[in-house]
């Protein structure tokens, strides 16, 4: 089960989501991440022996039945690679949530990060999480922003008013294939501007 199904199961929202709801969690995705890693060393493992064998092999027949099996493998490590991203991504997630929480029983005050996370904020989470183009560096540097870890604005957003930040979010969602042409990202940046004025007047 991963994180998003977890979540919705649970029917719970990121802002009341305990500490040790988000440390189970948290150990059930690092021992994936960790199984994950395991197979795929042993694919790889796998393919360098059979690599050996057909060096020795001398009949065509079987070097074309070893290169089959090698091709085989090769598929399962790259779709097995492709999950062990995704559920890095998703542990990082977890990990971060919980450190806030935490960070927020510590000082006895809620914590805004995670109180304030918004639907859309959420569904990009979810995006960027899907998105095998967006390694692990990647998704960090994108959910410390949307999380607001590091409350220093950047020196290109500096002074920027709310709704040109929400565009320039926009604009980075593009670079990185999230949102496909400008109509989407016109309503989108319109969406999300919408959202921070209701959170601001609510």
């Amino acid at each position: 089960m991963n994180f998003f199904t977890w979540l919705t199961t649970k029917r719970k929202t990121l802002g009341t989501m305990s500490v040790a709801e988000l440390r189970a969690q948290e150990m059930l995705l690092e021992n994936e991440r960790n199984r994950l890693q395991g197979r795929i060393h042993k694919l790889a493992d796998d393919k360098q022996k059979i690599v050996e064998r057909g060096a020795k092999e001398r009949t065509p027949e079987m070097r074309r039945t070893l290169a089959q099996q090698y091709d085989l493998m090769h598929t399962e490590q790259m779709m097995v690679a492709r999950h062990l991203n995704i559920r890095s991504k998703e542990h990082l997630t977890v990990s971060r949530l919980r450190l806030l929480r935490e960070s927020a029983s510590r000082s006895g005050l809620a914590s805004t990060a995670i109180a304030t996370i918004r639907e859309s904020d959420l569904a990009l989470i979810e995006k960027l999480i899907a998105n095998d183009a967006v390694n692990a560096e990647i998704y960090q540097q994108r959910l410390d922003e949307i999380l607001q870890i590091g409350q220093e604005a950047d020196k290109e957003t500096a002074g920027v008013s709310p709704a040109a930040k929400e565009l320039l979010r926009v604009w980075d969602d593009m670079d990185a294939g999230l949102i496909k042409d400008t109509g989407a990202a016109f309503d989108e940046a319109e969406k999300r501007v919408r959202e921070r004025q209701k959170a601001a007047e609510g």
